[in-house]
């Protein structure tokens, strides 16, 4: 039977999963509001109508959970007092003169600790948590439901900067969204590396709807009109305004691996490999996606400024970078406007090993006019890598291609972030689920995917980039 503490944290996991799922609603109920008044609508369509009404029926439904589970873990927290008041009792001792048979132990003092649920004490290969794992998913164990409810607590508690950095979030004790394998099981090894998704991390990011497989946004293709009006009493300026439905479609990307029983019960670590390689390589594909993808991906989206430069410059690729961003002032003029130039990892540093006597000839926020940019000194993946003489910031990314144009080139993008639209799961993007796939064959199927959608295609011409013979495998 599961202790109260245990108990607790699995009631604790179900009242944060209502408030996910309450928060989630109100999320979408507040995108597509505003959604209406940035297109200056003064009423929603009837699928918006509809689908606000359904969000308001999710969030008073979460919310009345809410409050239930919120009951239920007060008389929890009612029943752990009772059990300590109780065990204080229990541990009075009524002084009888006798002196202990070890004189001086009685001044000794000793500290205790409470034990991970999951330790290389108790799971030293991580056998326990994977078994865990897949009694939940496939019978819907109740102790192993409470004790990985017990572990994400702990997770929660202690590695809570972690956790926010995870592409996962938690849910209730039926999904487990985003289970975080324990440290130790990962600590050591020396995982497979991935570009994982330097460029997805800077999008403008939204709340995926609830249902449906596309996403659509309605853009203004025929202006209204304002002139000059002939004379007094004449007719003034009008032009019928007309919008064309832009579809995003809702993609899947999904991993699996089976796994023998004899890796789980006697391997050393494995399944948290497992896992913690199927998370890097769905960052990696939902990334490479965004930017390559074909017809809707970055590199077919983007207005391309040619450097054709068969001994290429880094003071001769810069201006190309401002061509680009004059391209994209002029196509949003004000929707939106470059802030990011997003650039392989061998881009950057070959742009690192320029010099150069001569610096613009108009001073930049916060620069030093004398330099080309500058260099922040983050890791890969850690956000902004430097920063571009005009203040445009610099991310790397590997995903980017390094076979375009004559076989060896690469591009860089000079892009809106405000403009580049992702849409994930609100709750998390990463789902683990476990079943034995192959119980004959001791067969255990780990299965890791996300849905997400994605658009650059608000405005034409709104994204832009540097491609060229100038961008061929550098030289260093």
């Amino acid at each position: 039977m599961a202790t109260i503490d245990e108990l607790i944290a699995s009631i604790e996991v179900e009242f944060e999963a209502a408030h996910k799922r309450r928060d989630k609603a109100t999320a979408e109920a507040k995108a597509i509001l505003s959604i209406a008044s940035q297109e200056g609508r003064s009423h929603l369509t009837a699928e918006e109508d509809e689908r606000i009404a359904q969000l308001a029926v999710m969030r008073d439904g979460a919310k009345a959970d809410a409050d239930g589970i919120s009951r239920k873990l007060g008389n929890a927290n009612k029943i752990k007092a009772e059990e300590l008041e109780t065990s204080r009792s229990n541990e009075q001792v009524t002084a009888t003169g006798v002196k202990p048979p070890n004189r001086g132990y009685e001044n000794q003092g000793r500290v205790g600790v409470e034990e991970r649920t999951y330790h290389r004490g108790n799971d030293r290969d991580g056998g326990g948590f994977i078994r865990d794992v897949a009694r939940q998913f496939l019978y819907g164990d109740v102790p192993a439901s409470t004790r990985l409810a017990a572990h994400m607590h702990e997770e929660r508690i202690e590695r809570a900067s972690y956790m926010e950095e995870r592409a996962g979030g938690v849910v209730g004790t039926g999904a487990f969204t985003g289970l975080t394998v324990p440290q130790y099981l990962t600590d050591m090894y020396a995982p497979a590396v991935a570009p994982l998704r330097p460029f997805a991390d800077v999008c403008n990011t939204h709340a995926l709807p609830a249902d449906g497989m596309t996403v659509n946004i309605s853009r203004i293709t025929t202006a209204s009109s304002v002139a000059l009006q002939a004379t007094q009493n004449t007719a003034v300026s009008g032009t019928d305004m007309g919008d064309t439905l832009l579809t995003e479609s809702v993609q899947t990307a999904a991993g699996q691996q089976t796994l023998s029983r004899q890796a789980i019960d006697r391997g050393t670590g494995i399944e948290g490999v497992v896992i913690d390689d199927l998370y890097r390589r769905y960052a990696t594909a939902l990334d490479s996606t965004l930017l390559n993808q074909a017809t809707t991906g970055l590199t077919n989206i983007a207005t391309a400024t040619t450097y054709g430069d068969a001994t290429p410059t880094g003071p001769e690729l810069y201006p190309k970078i401002l061509g680009a961003i004059s391209g994209v002032d002029a196509a949003l003029l004000g929707f939106g406007t470059p802030d990011v130039a997003v650039m392989h990892s061998r881009r950057w540093n070959w742009m690192m090993s320029q010099v150069t006597t001569a610096w613009p000839m108009i001073s930049q926020p916060t620069l030093d006019p004398r330099v080309m940019g500058e260099n922040i000194g983050a890791r890969y993946g850690a956000g902004a890598r430097g920063t571009l003489p005009n203040g445009l910031v610099v991310i790397v990314d590997n995903n980017i291609a390094t076979t375009l144009g004559g076989g060896t080139e690469d591009e860089i993008y000079v892009v809106p972030t405000s403009e580049c639209h992702l849409w994930e799961d609100a709750q998390a993007p990463l789902f683990i689920r476990a079943e034995q796939a192959a119980a004959a064959s001791l067969g255990v199927l780990m299965v890791l995917y996300g849905y997400f959608a994605y658009s650059f295609r608000r405005f034409a011409n709104g994204m832009g980039k540097v491609s060229g013979a100038g961008l061929a495998a550098p030289v260093f």
